[in-house]
């Protein structure tokens, strides 16, 4: 038999998962014309900035010259009606001309400086495009399939040029379902669950924004990844489907082990129980319509029968909700040979091991 003893426990939680990209860029090109250049080689880690693609440039430079030459005629138009208007202002002092006529060089001084305005928003236009004829990477990451040169592209088209996605670190999506979230929070809430450290909350939903409880994962070959992540943050939307809510943890991925779309099983900590109270699954006995039951030694040296709640499995124990207390001692070796009422000697599973 064996000596209830409440003990510190830190409750986790397995639910299975799959990883997504931490970013992820689809390039498209903002301007037209034939890929040149391809700057880079497909499955290649790329840097924020760099240059992927070479469009061709030379219409947009033709187009860059036009808008500097329209610019600068503007410009000389401008000053020419500046003075016109310089030389109107003393004829009309002087009665030389109308008030019409100034009127109308002033109008079109106006006009003249619009044309400046315009003519400068159109070299700017110009140079904007021919600086999007080299298609940059918005994001360190690692690409995937691309086109090649010699296609036409065509500005903002649907299909992405290539896919540029952040792998390091990754995300983890864990789908729980929200009965299990509900009753996380009631513990919470009646402090039979307490958070494990600083920042793990995630037993209160993760919607205070301080979500920050451990994660470990189990790869698809049930091998244990060596890197801990930690919880990020828990959607607010339940899927109507499934009836589950999605929780997001962030893992650090320096080998690159994890890939987008793999399947993996996360292992949370929800918090720690302060004095949970395990028993071993070898002294737990289940009547016909699955209620659970331990055989205890009362003070007076007789077996009495304990219904018991059960909360969950920990190992090769069962955490008991409701049943036991603090120094019970319970029958764990030969049930089948006792019953309720029976007189026993209490022996001590250790010793009883010495004496065999």
């Amino acid at each position: 038999m064996v000596t209830v003893t409440p003990q510190r426990l830190t409750v986790t939680t397995d639910l299975p998962g799959r990883t997504s990209p931490y970013r992820i860029a689809e390039i498209r090109p903002q301007v037209s014309g034939v890929l040149q250049k391809r700057l880079f080689e497909e499955g290649s880690e790329v840097k924020q900035g760099q240059q992927l693609y070479q469009i061709d440039a030379t219409p947009y430079q033709a187009q860059l010259v036009g808008a500097q030459a329209a610019l600068d005629h503007a410009r000389a138009t401008l000053v020419f009606a500046k003075l016109t208007v310089t030389r109107y202002k003393e004829l009309l002092a002087s009665n030389v001309i109308s008030q019409q006529t100034y009127d109308s060089a002033i109008a079109t001084l106006d006009q003249d400086q619009a044309d400046v305005s315009a003519g400068e928003a159109a070299l700017d236009t110009a140079r904007i495009n021919l600086t999007y004829t080299r298609v940059l990477s918005p994001i360190t990451g690692r690409t995937g399939r691309s086109v090649t040169e010699g296609a036409l592209v065509t500005a903002n088209q649907a299909t992405p040029l290539v896919i540029v996605q952040q792998l390091d670190p990754i995300f983890v999506d864990i789908p729980q379902a929200t009965e299990a979230l509900l009753r996380a929070r009631r513990d919470v809430a009646g402090h039979a669950l307490s958070s494990g450290g600083p920042g793990a909350t995630s037993a209160t939903g993760g919607l205070g924004g301080d979500n920050q409880a451990a994660v470990t994962l189990n790869l698809e070959d049930g091998s244990a990844y060596q890197h801990p992540g930690r919880l990020q943050f828990l959607e607010v939307t339940v899927q109507e489907g499934t009836g589950s809510v999605i929780r997001r943890a962030v893992f650090p991925n320096p080998q690159t082990l994890l890939l987008p779309g793999m399947f993996v099983m996360a292992h949370i900590e929800e918090g720690v129980i302060a004095d949970a109270m395990l028993l071993t699954q070898r002294g737990v006995a289940r009547d016909v319509h699955g209620a659970a039951s331990a055989l205890v030694v009362a003070p007076d040296q007789t077996v009495q029968r304990r219904e018991l709640t059960i909360e969950r499995a920990v190992g090769d124990a069962w955490l008991i909700a409701a049943g036991l207390k603090s120094g019970d001692l319970v029958i764990v070796e030969g049930l089948q040979k006792v019953k309720p009422g029976a007189a026993v000697h209490a022996t001590p599973m250790a010793a009883a091991a010495t004496s065999k």
